[in-house]
């Protein structure tokens, strides 16, 4: 029995030394690590600061990276549903934060309803022709503000409807109450803040100083991945909201919502049905 112990022991010795012997590398003597130093820590996983899809500097979230953003409108607007949280970070450093539960997308020169309908170019439009992930924003009626976001292909981009507040309420609630127009007086629900472009754009202090801003790099604003969901959101196609002047594009399937999500602007019950039932499932034939 002894014998058979020491005889074990030295097989152990034995062994271990060869493994020593195999992690020294023989060009340059220098020590590799053992097998035990190999596997101190879990295995490695290609998390989302590592995708092509996500740019982060250590110690802070992942946020979505310009290769993100290069994609068609229609595949932006949904991909931007669910699981993308938009975030700014106010002069103060304080951060306001809501996930993304309502767009509309705009495919450039031959939707009668983007602002680059027929290939035109202005001043104001500029960011609608730059790369993937620049912000376009521009004021309507004179006193509000809409952000986009700019898509792959001249003068597509996708316009951030609602979010579902996450951070910083407080804040947003204060802005809305400096910024809005009438019933000043009332307190607004958390459901009211962000329920609408403009109403977002109060929230968030977005103004025209953020036009043609990258999405992907500004210090002051950017998306960052949300924790995974249970499951898949349902997405509805329904028709964008006030462009009756845009003729059969009034009527095109390119509003994208969460359905059942309390933060959406307008829900479109005709057009939940259709997409129940998949009679109006969007694709590429729609357009």
């Amino acid at each position: 029995m002894a014998s058979s112990k020491l005889s074990c022991t030295m097989g152990q010795k034995k062994q271990r030394a060869l493994e020593a012997k195999r992690h020294q590398n023989p060009s340059d003597g220098t020590q590799m690590p053992s097998p035990k130093e190999l596997h101190l820590g879990p295995p490695a996983t290609l998390g989302p600061t590592r995708s092509i899809y996500f740019s982060s500097p250590e110690g802070r979230p992942a946020r979505l990276g310009s290769a993100f953003f290069d994609q068609p409108a229609v595949s932006l607007a949904r991909a931007f549903l669910g699981q993308q949280i938009l975030v700014r970070r106010l002069d103060d450093s304080t951060e306001l934060r809501g996930r993304i539960v309502e767009t509309e997308a705009y495919l450039g020169p031959e939707d009668e309803a983007a602002h680059s309908r027929g290939g035109r170019q202005t001043p104001r439009n500029r960011g609608m022709f730059m790369k993937p992930g620049t912000l376009y924003v521009y004021l309507i009626y004179g006193m509000y503000f809409c952000m986009n976001v700019s898509s792959r292909g001249d003068g597509a981009c996708v316009l951030l409807r609602a979010l579902e507040p996450l951070g910083g309420l407080e804040a947003m609630r204060q802005l809305r109450h400096a910024l809005r127009k009438g019933a000043a007086g009332r307190a607004l629900k958390d459901r009211e803040l962000c329920n609408g472009p403009s109403k977002l754009c109060q929230a968030l202090a977005i103004d025209r100083s953020f036009d043609q801003r990258d999405l992907a790099r500004d210090e002051s604003v950017w998306l960052e991945q949300g924790p995974p969901e249970p499951s898949e959101p349902a997405v509805v196609a329904a028709a964008r909201v006030g462009i009756g002047q845009a003729g059969e594009w009034a009527q095109k399937p390119l509003r994208f919502y969460i359905r059942g999500s309390p933060w959406v602007s307008v829900v479109d019950r005709a057009a939940e049905r259709d997409t129940q039932t998949g009679a109006r499932a969007c694709s590429h034939k729609d357009f």
